[in-house]
């Protein structure tokens, strides 16, 4: 007997639409009444309205630790009701239902291997008629359903090559100087940066000078609780990727910084004066 037979299939939620929303209520009406026996799980209604970038973000942080038998719906969708597709996507092992905003292209990374990529075009697995402004839940949310009772992805759709990619830009790294920005600003005001955690690493086996904007960093640590409270401290983040952070204090208010601000490790040359 298969596992898919014996444990309900999961289905999990990231919207914009806000904790109290009767929109995630509906999708959830939605699942359930296909397959009553769909495990469901929230994991965000909190993303930034119409914030793909976040969006990318969160999906990049949380779905890598998903088993593959979960089905991942994505909805922060400001093109709703226009010509943009709706999407089925497997990469990594891992299944989203999205819109084709470049929602989920965070998973990506050198090591992916290439994504399989349907636009939904199925309508007899949607739910009829079709909201212009809630594909989530006429759409999205019956395919997921679909989905979770053994539906064949290849019937979804057909494959679709010209799906939108977010413009990630990438961090500079040189023998002795680091530059990138902040990418993400958590919920306490951590700044989580676009600069390799191993990189920097290996920049500050020398003695370096780290920037956000134009505010210094003085002190490294590898964990929060190392720093002094109040003082602005770079570390590792649980991404591998470098952030800064205030102990018991919020980054992003102390330094006067947001997502794009300017982040920069530089070798300190000890020919320099003022070095």
């Amino acid at each position: 007997m298969s596992k898919r037979s014996i444990w309900p299939v999961v289905i999990t939620l990231t919207t914009d639409f806000g904790a109290d929303s009767p929109y995630v209520a509906a999708m959830k009406g939605v699942i359930l009444a296909i397959n009553p026996r769909t495990r469901i799980i929230d994991l965000s209604h909190q993303i930034p309205p119409q914030d793909v970038q976040y969006a990318s973000f969160f999906l990049r942080a949380c779905i890598p630790y998903f088993s593959p038998e979960v089905i991942h719906i994505a909805v922060v969708d400001p093109g709703v009701g226009t010509r943009r597709a709706l999407l089925y996507v497997e990469i990594d092992g891992h299944r989203m239902l999205a819109p084709d905003n470049g929602c989920w292209t965070g998973l990506m990374h050198k090591g992916s291997k290439p994504a399989t990529v349907l636009r939904l075009t199925e309508s007899r697995l949607w739910r009829q008629p079709v909201s212009s402004t809630f594909h989530g839940r006429d759409i999205l949310a019956p395919v997921a359903a679909y989905l979770s009772l053994g539906e064949d992805p290849r019937n979804l759709g057909v494959p679709f090559e010209e799906w939108a990619r977010l413009d990630i830009k990438s961090p500079t790294t040189k023998d002795d100087l680091l530059t990138g920005e902040v990418i993400f600003i958590d919920h306490f005001g951590n700044l989580i940066t676009n600069i390799p955690g191993p990189e920097f690493e290996r920049i500050c086996k020398q003695p370096v000078r780290i920037t956000v904007g134009d505010q210094l960093v003085t002190r490294r640590a590898e964990a929060y609780a190392e720093s002094d409270a109040g003082t602005p401290v770079a570390l590792i983040s649980s991404m591998d990727i470098l952030e800064v952070a205030v102990t018991n204090g919020n980054a992003a208010k102390k330094l006067g910084a947001g997502v794009g601000t300017a982040v920069s490790v530089q070798v300190i040359s000890h020919s320099r004066p003022d070095a």
